[in-house]
Formats: structure tokens, sequence, C-alpha cells
């Protein structure tokens, strides 16, 4: 029964980790500032400068703010001073750091 699970937990991580992922590396000219931050304010600059779809996690995994930025400001007032992740989907490239709020 042991090796029917070690196999079992085999398969699932061999399938988990040989997947390809929807997006195809960072985004190119990525620029976040100023992080931390200390007025509600975060710019976000990139190459292109087309749409992006914005992410903003807690330490917890918990989604807390998600919206689609246009321009290069994102205004991240209504969050609690804290450490996120931050993770900025444009096209089909992902960028994904750290945002500190004081």
């Amino acid at each position: 029964m042991k090796q029917l699970y070690l196999v079992i937990f085999f398969f699932v991580c061999v399938l988990g980790f040989s997947q390809q992922s929807q997006t195809s590396g960072d985004i190119e000219g990525f620029k976040l500032y100023p992080n931390p931050t200390l007025n509600g304010k975060v710019y976000i600059e990139t190459a292109l400068n087309a749409p992006k779809q914005i992410h903003v996690f807690d330490v917890l995994g918990t989604q807390v703010l998600q919206t689609t930025l246009l321009g290069n400001e994102l205004n991240v007032s209504n969050l609690n001073k804290g450490v996120y992740i931050l993770r900025v989907v444009e096209r089909d490239k992902v960028a994904t750091r750290k945002l500190v709020i004081k």
C-alpha cells in the first residue's frame, strides 16, 4: 500500500512540475517604485506600457486587491501597512515582486 501511495505522489509531483505555464517569462523593462511606499501610490512601468492586470496578495496568500492598470500609477492607500506580493500580468508576461507599504 505504501508503494501505491509513493507512486501516486510521484505521479502528481511530476505532473505538477511538468505543466507548461501560460506565461512566458518576466515583463521586459519592469520597474516598480517607490518600494517601500509611504504615500499610498506605487508606479509600475514596463517597456510596452500596455494595460496590466494587477493582483496584490497578503503574506497569507489572500488576494487583497485586483484591478486593471491602464496607466502607471497604482493606488494602494486602502491597504494596511505591511508586506505584500504584487503580481503584474501584461499580455503573456508576468512579474512578481515584494511590495512594502509603510
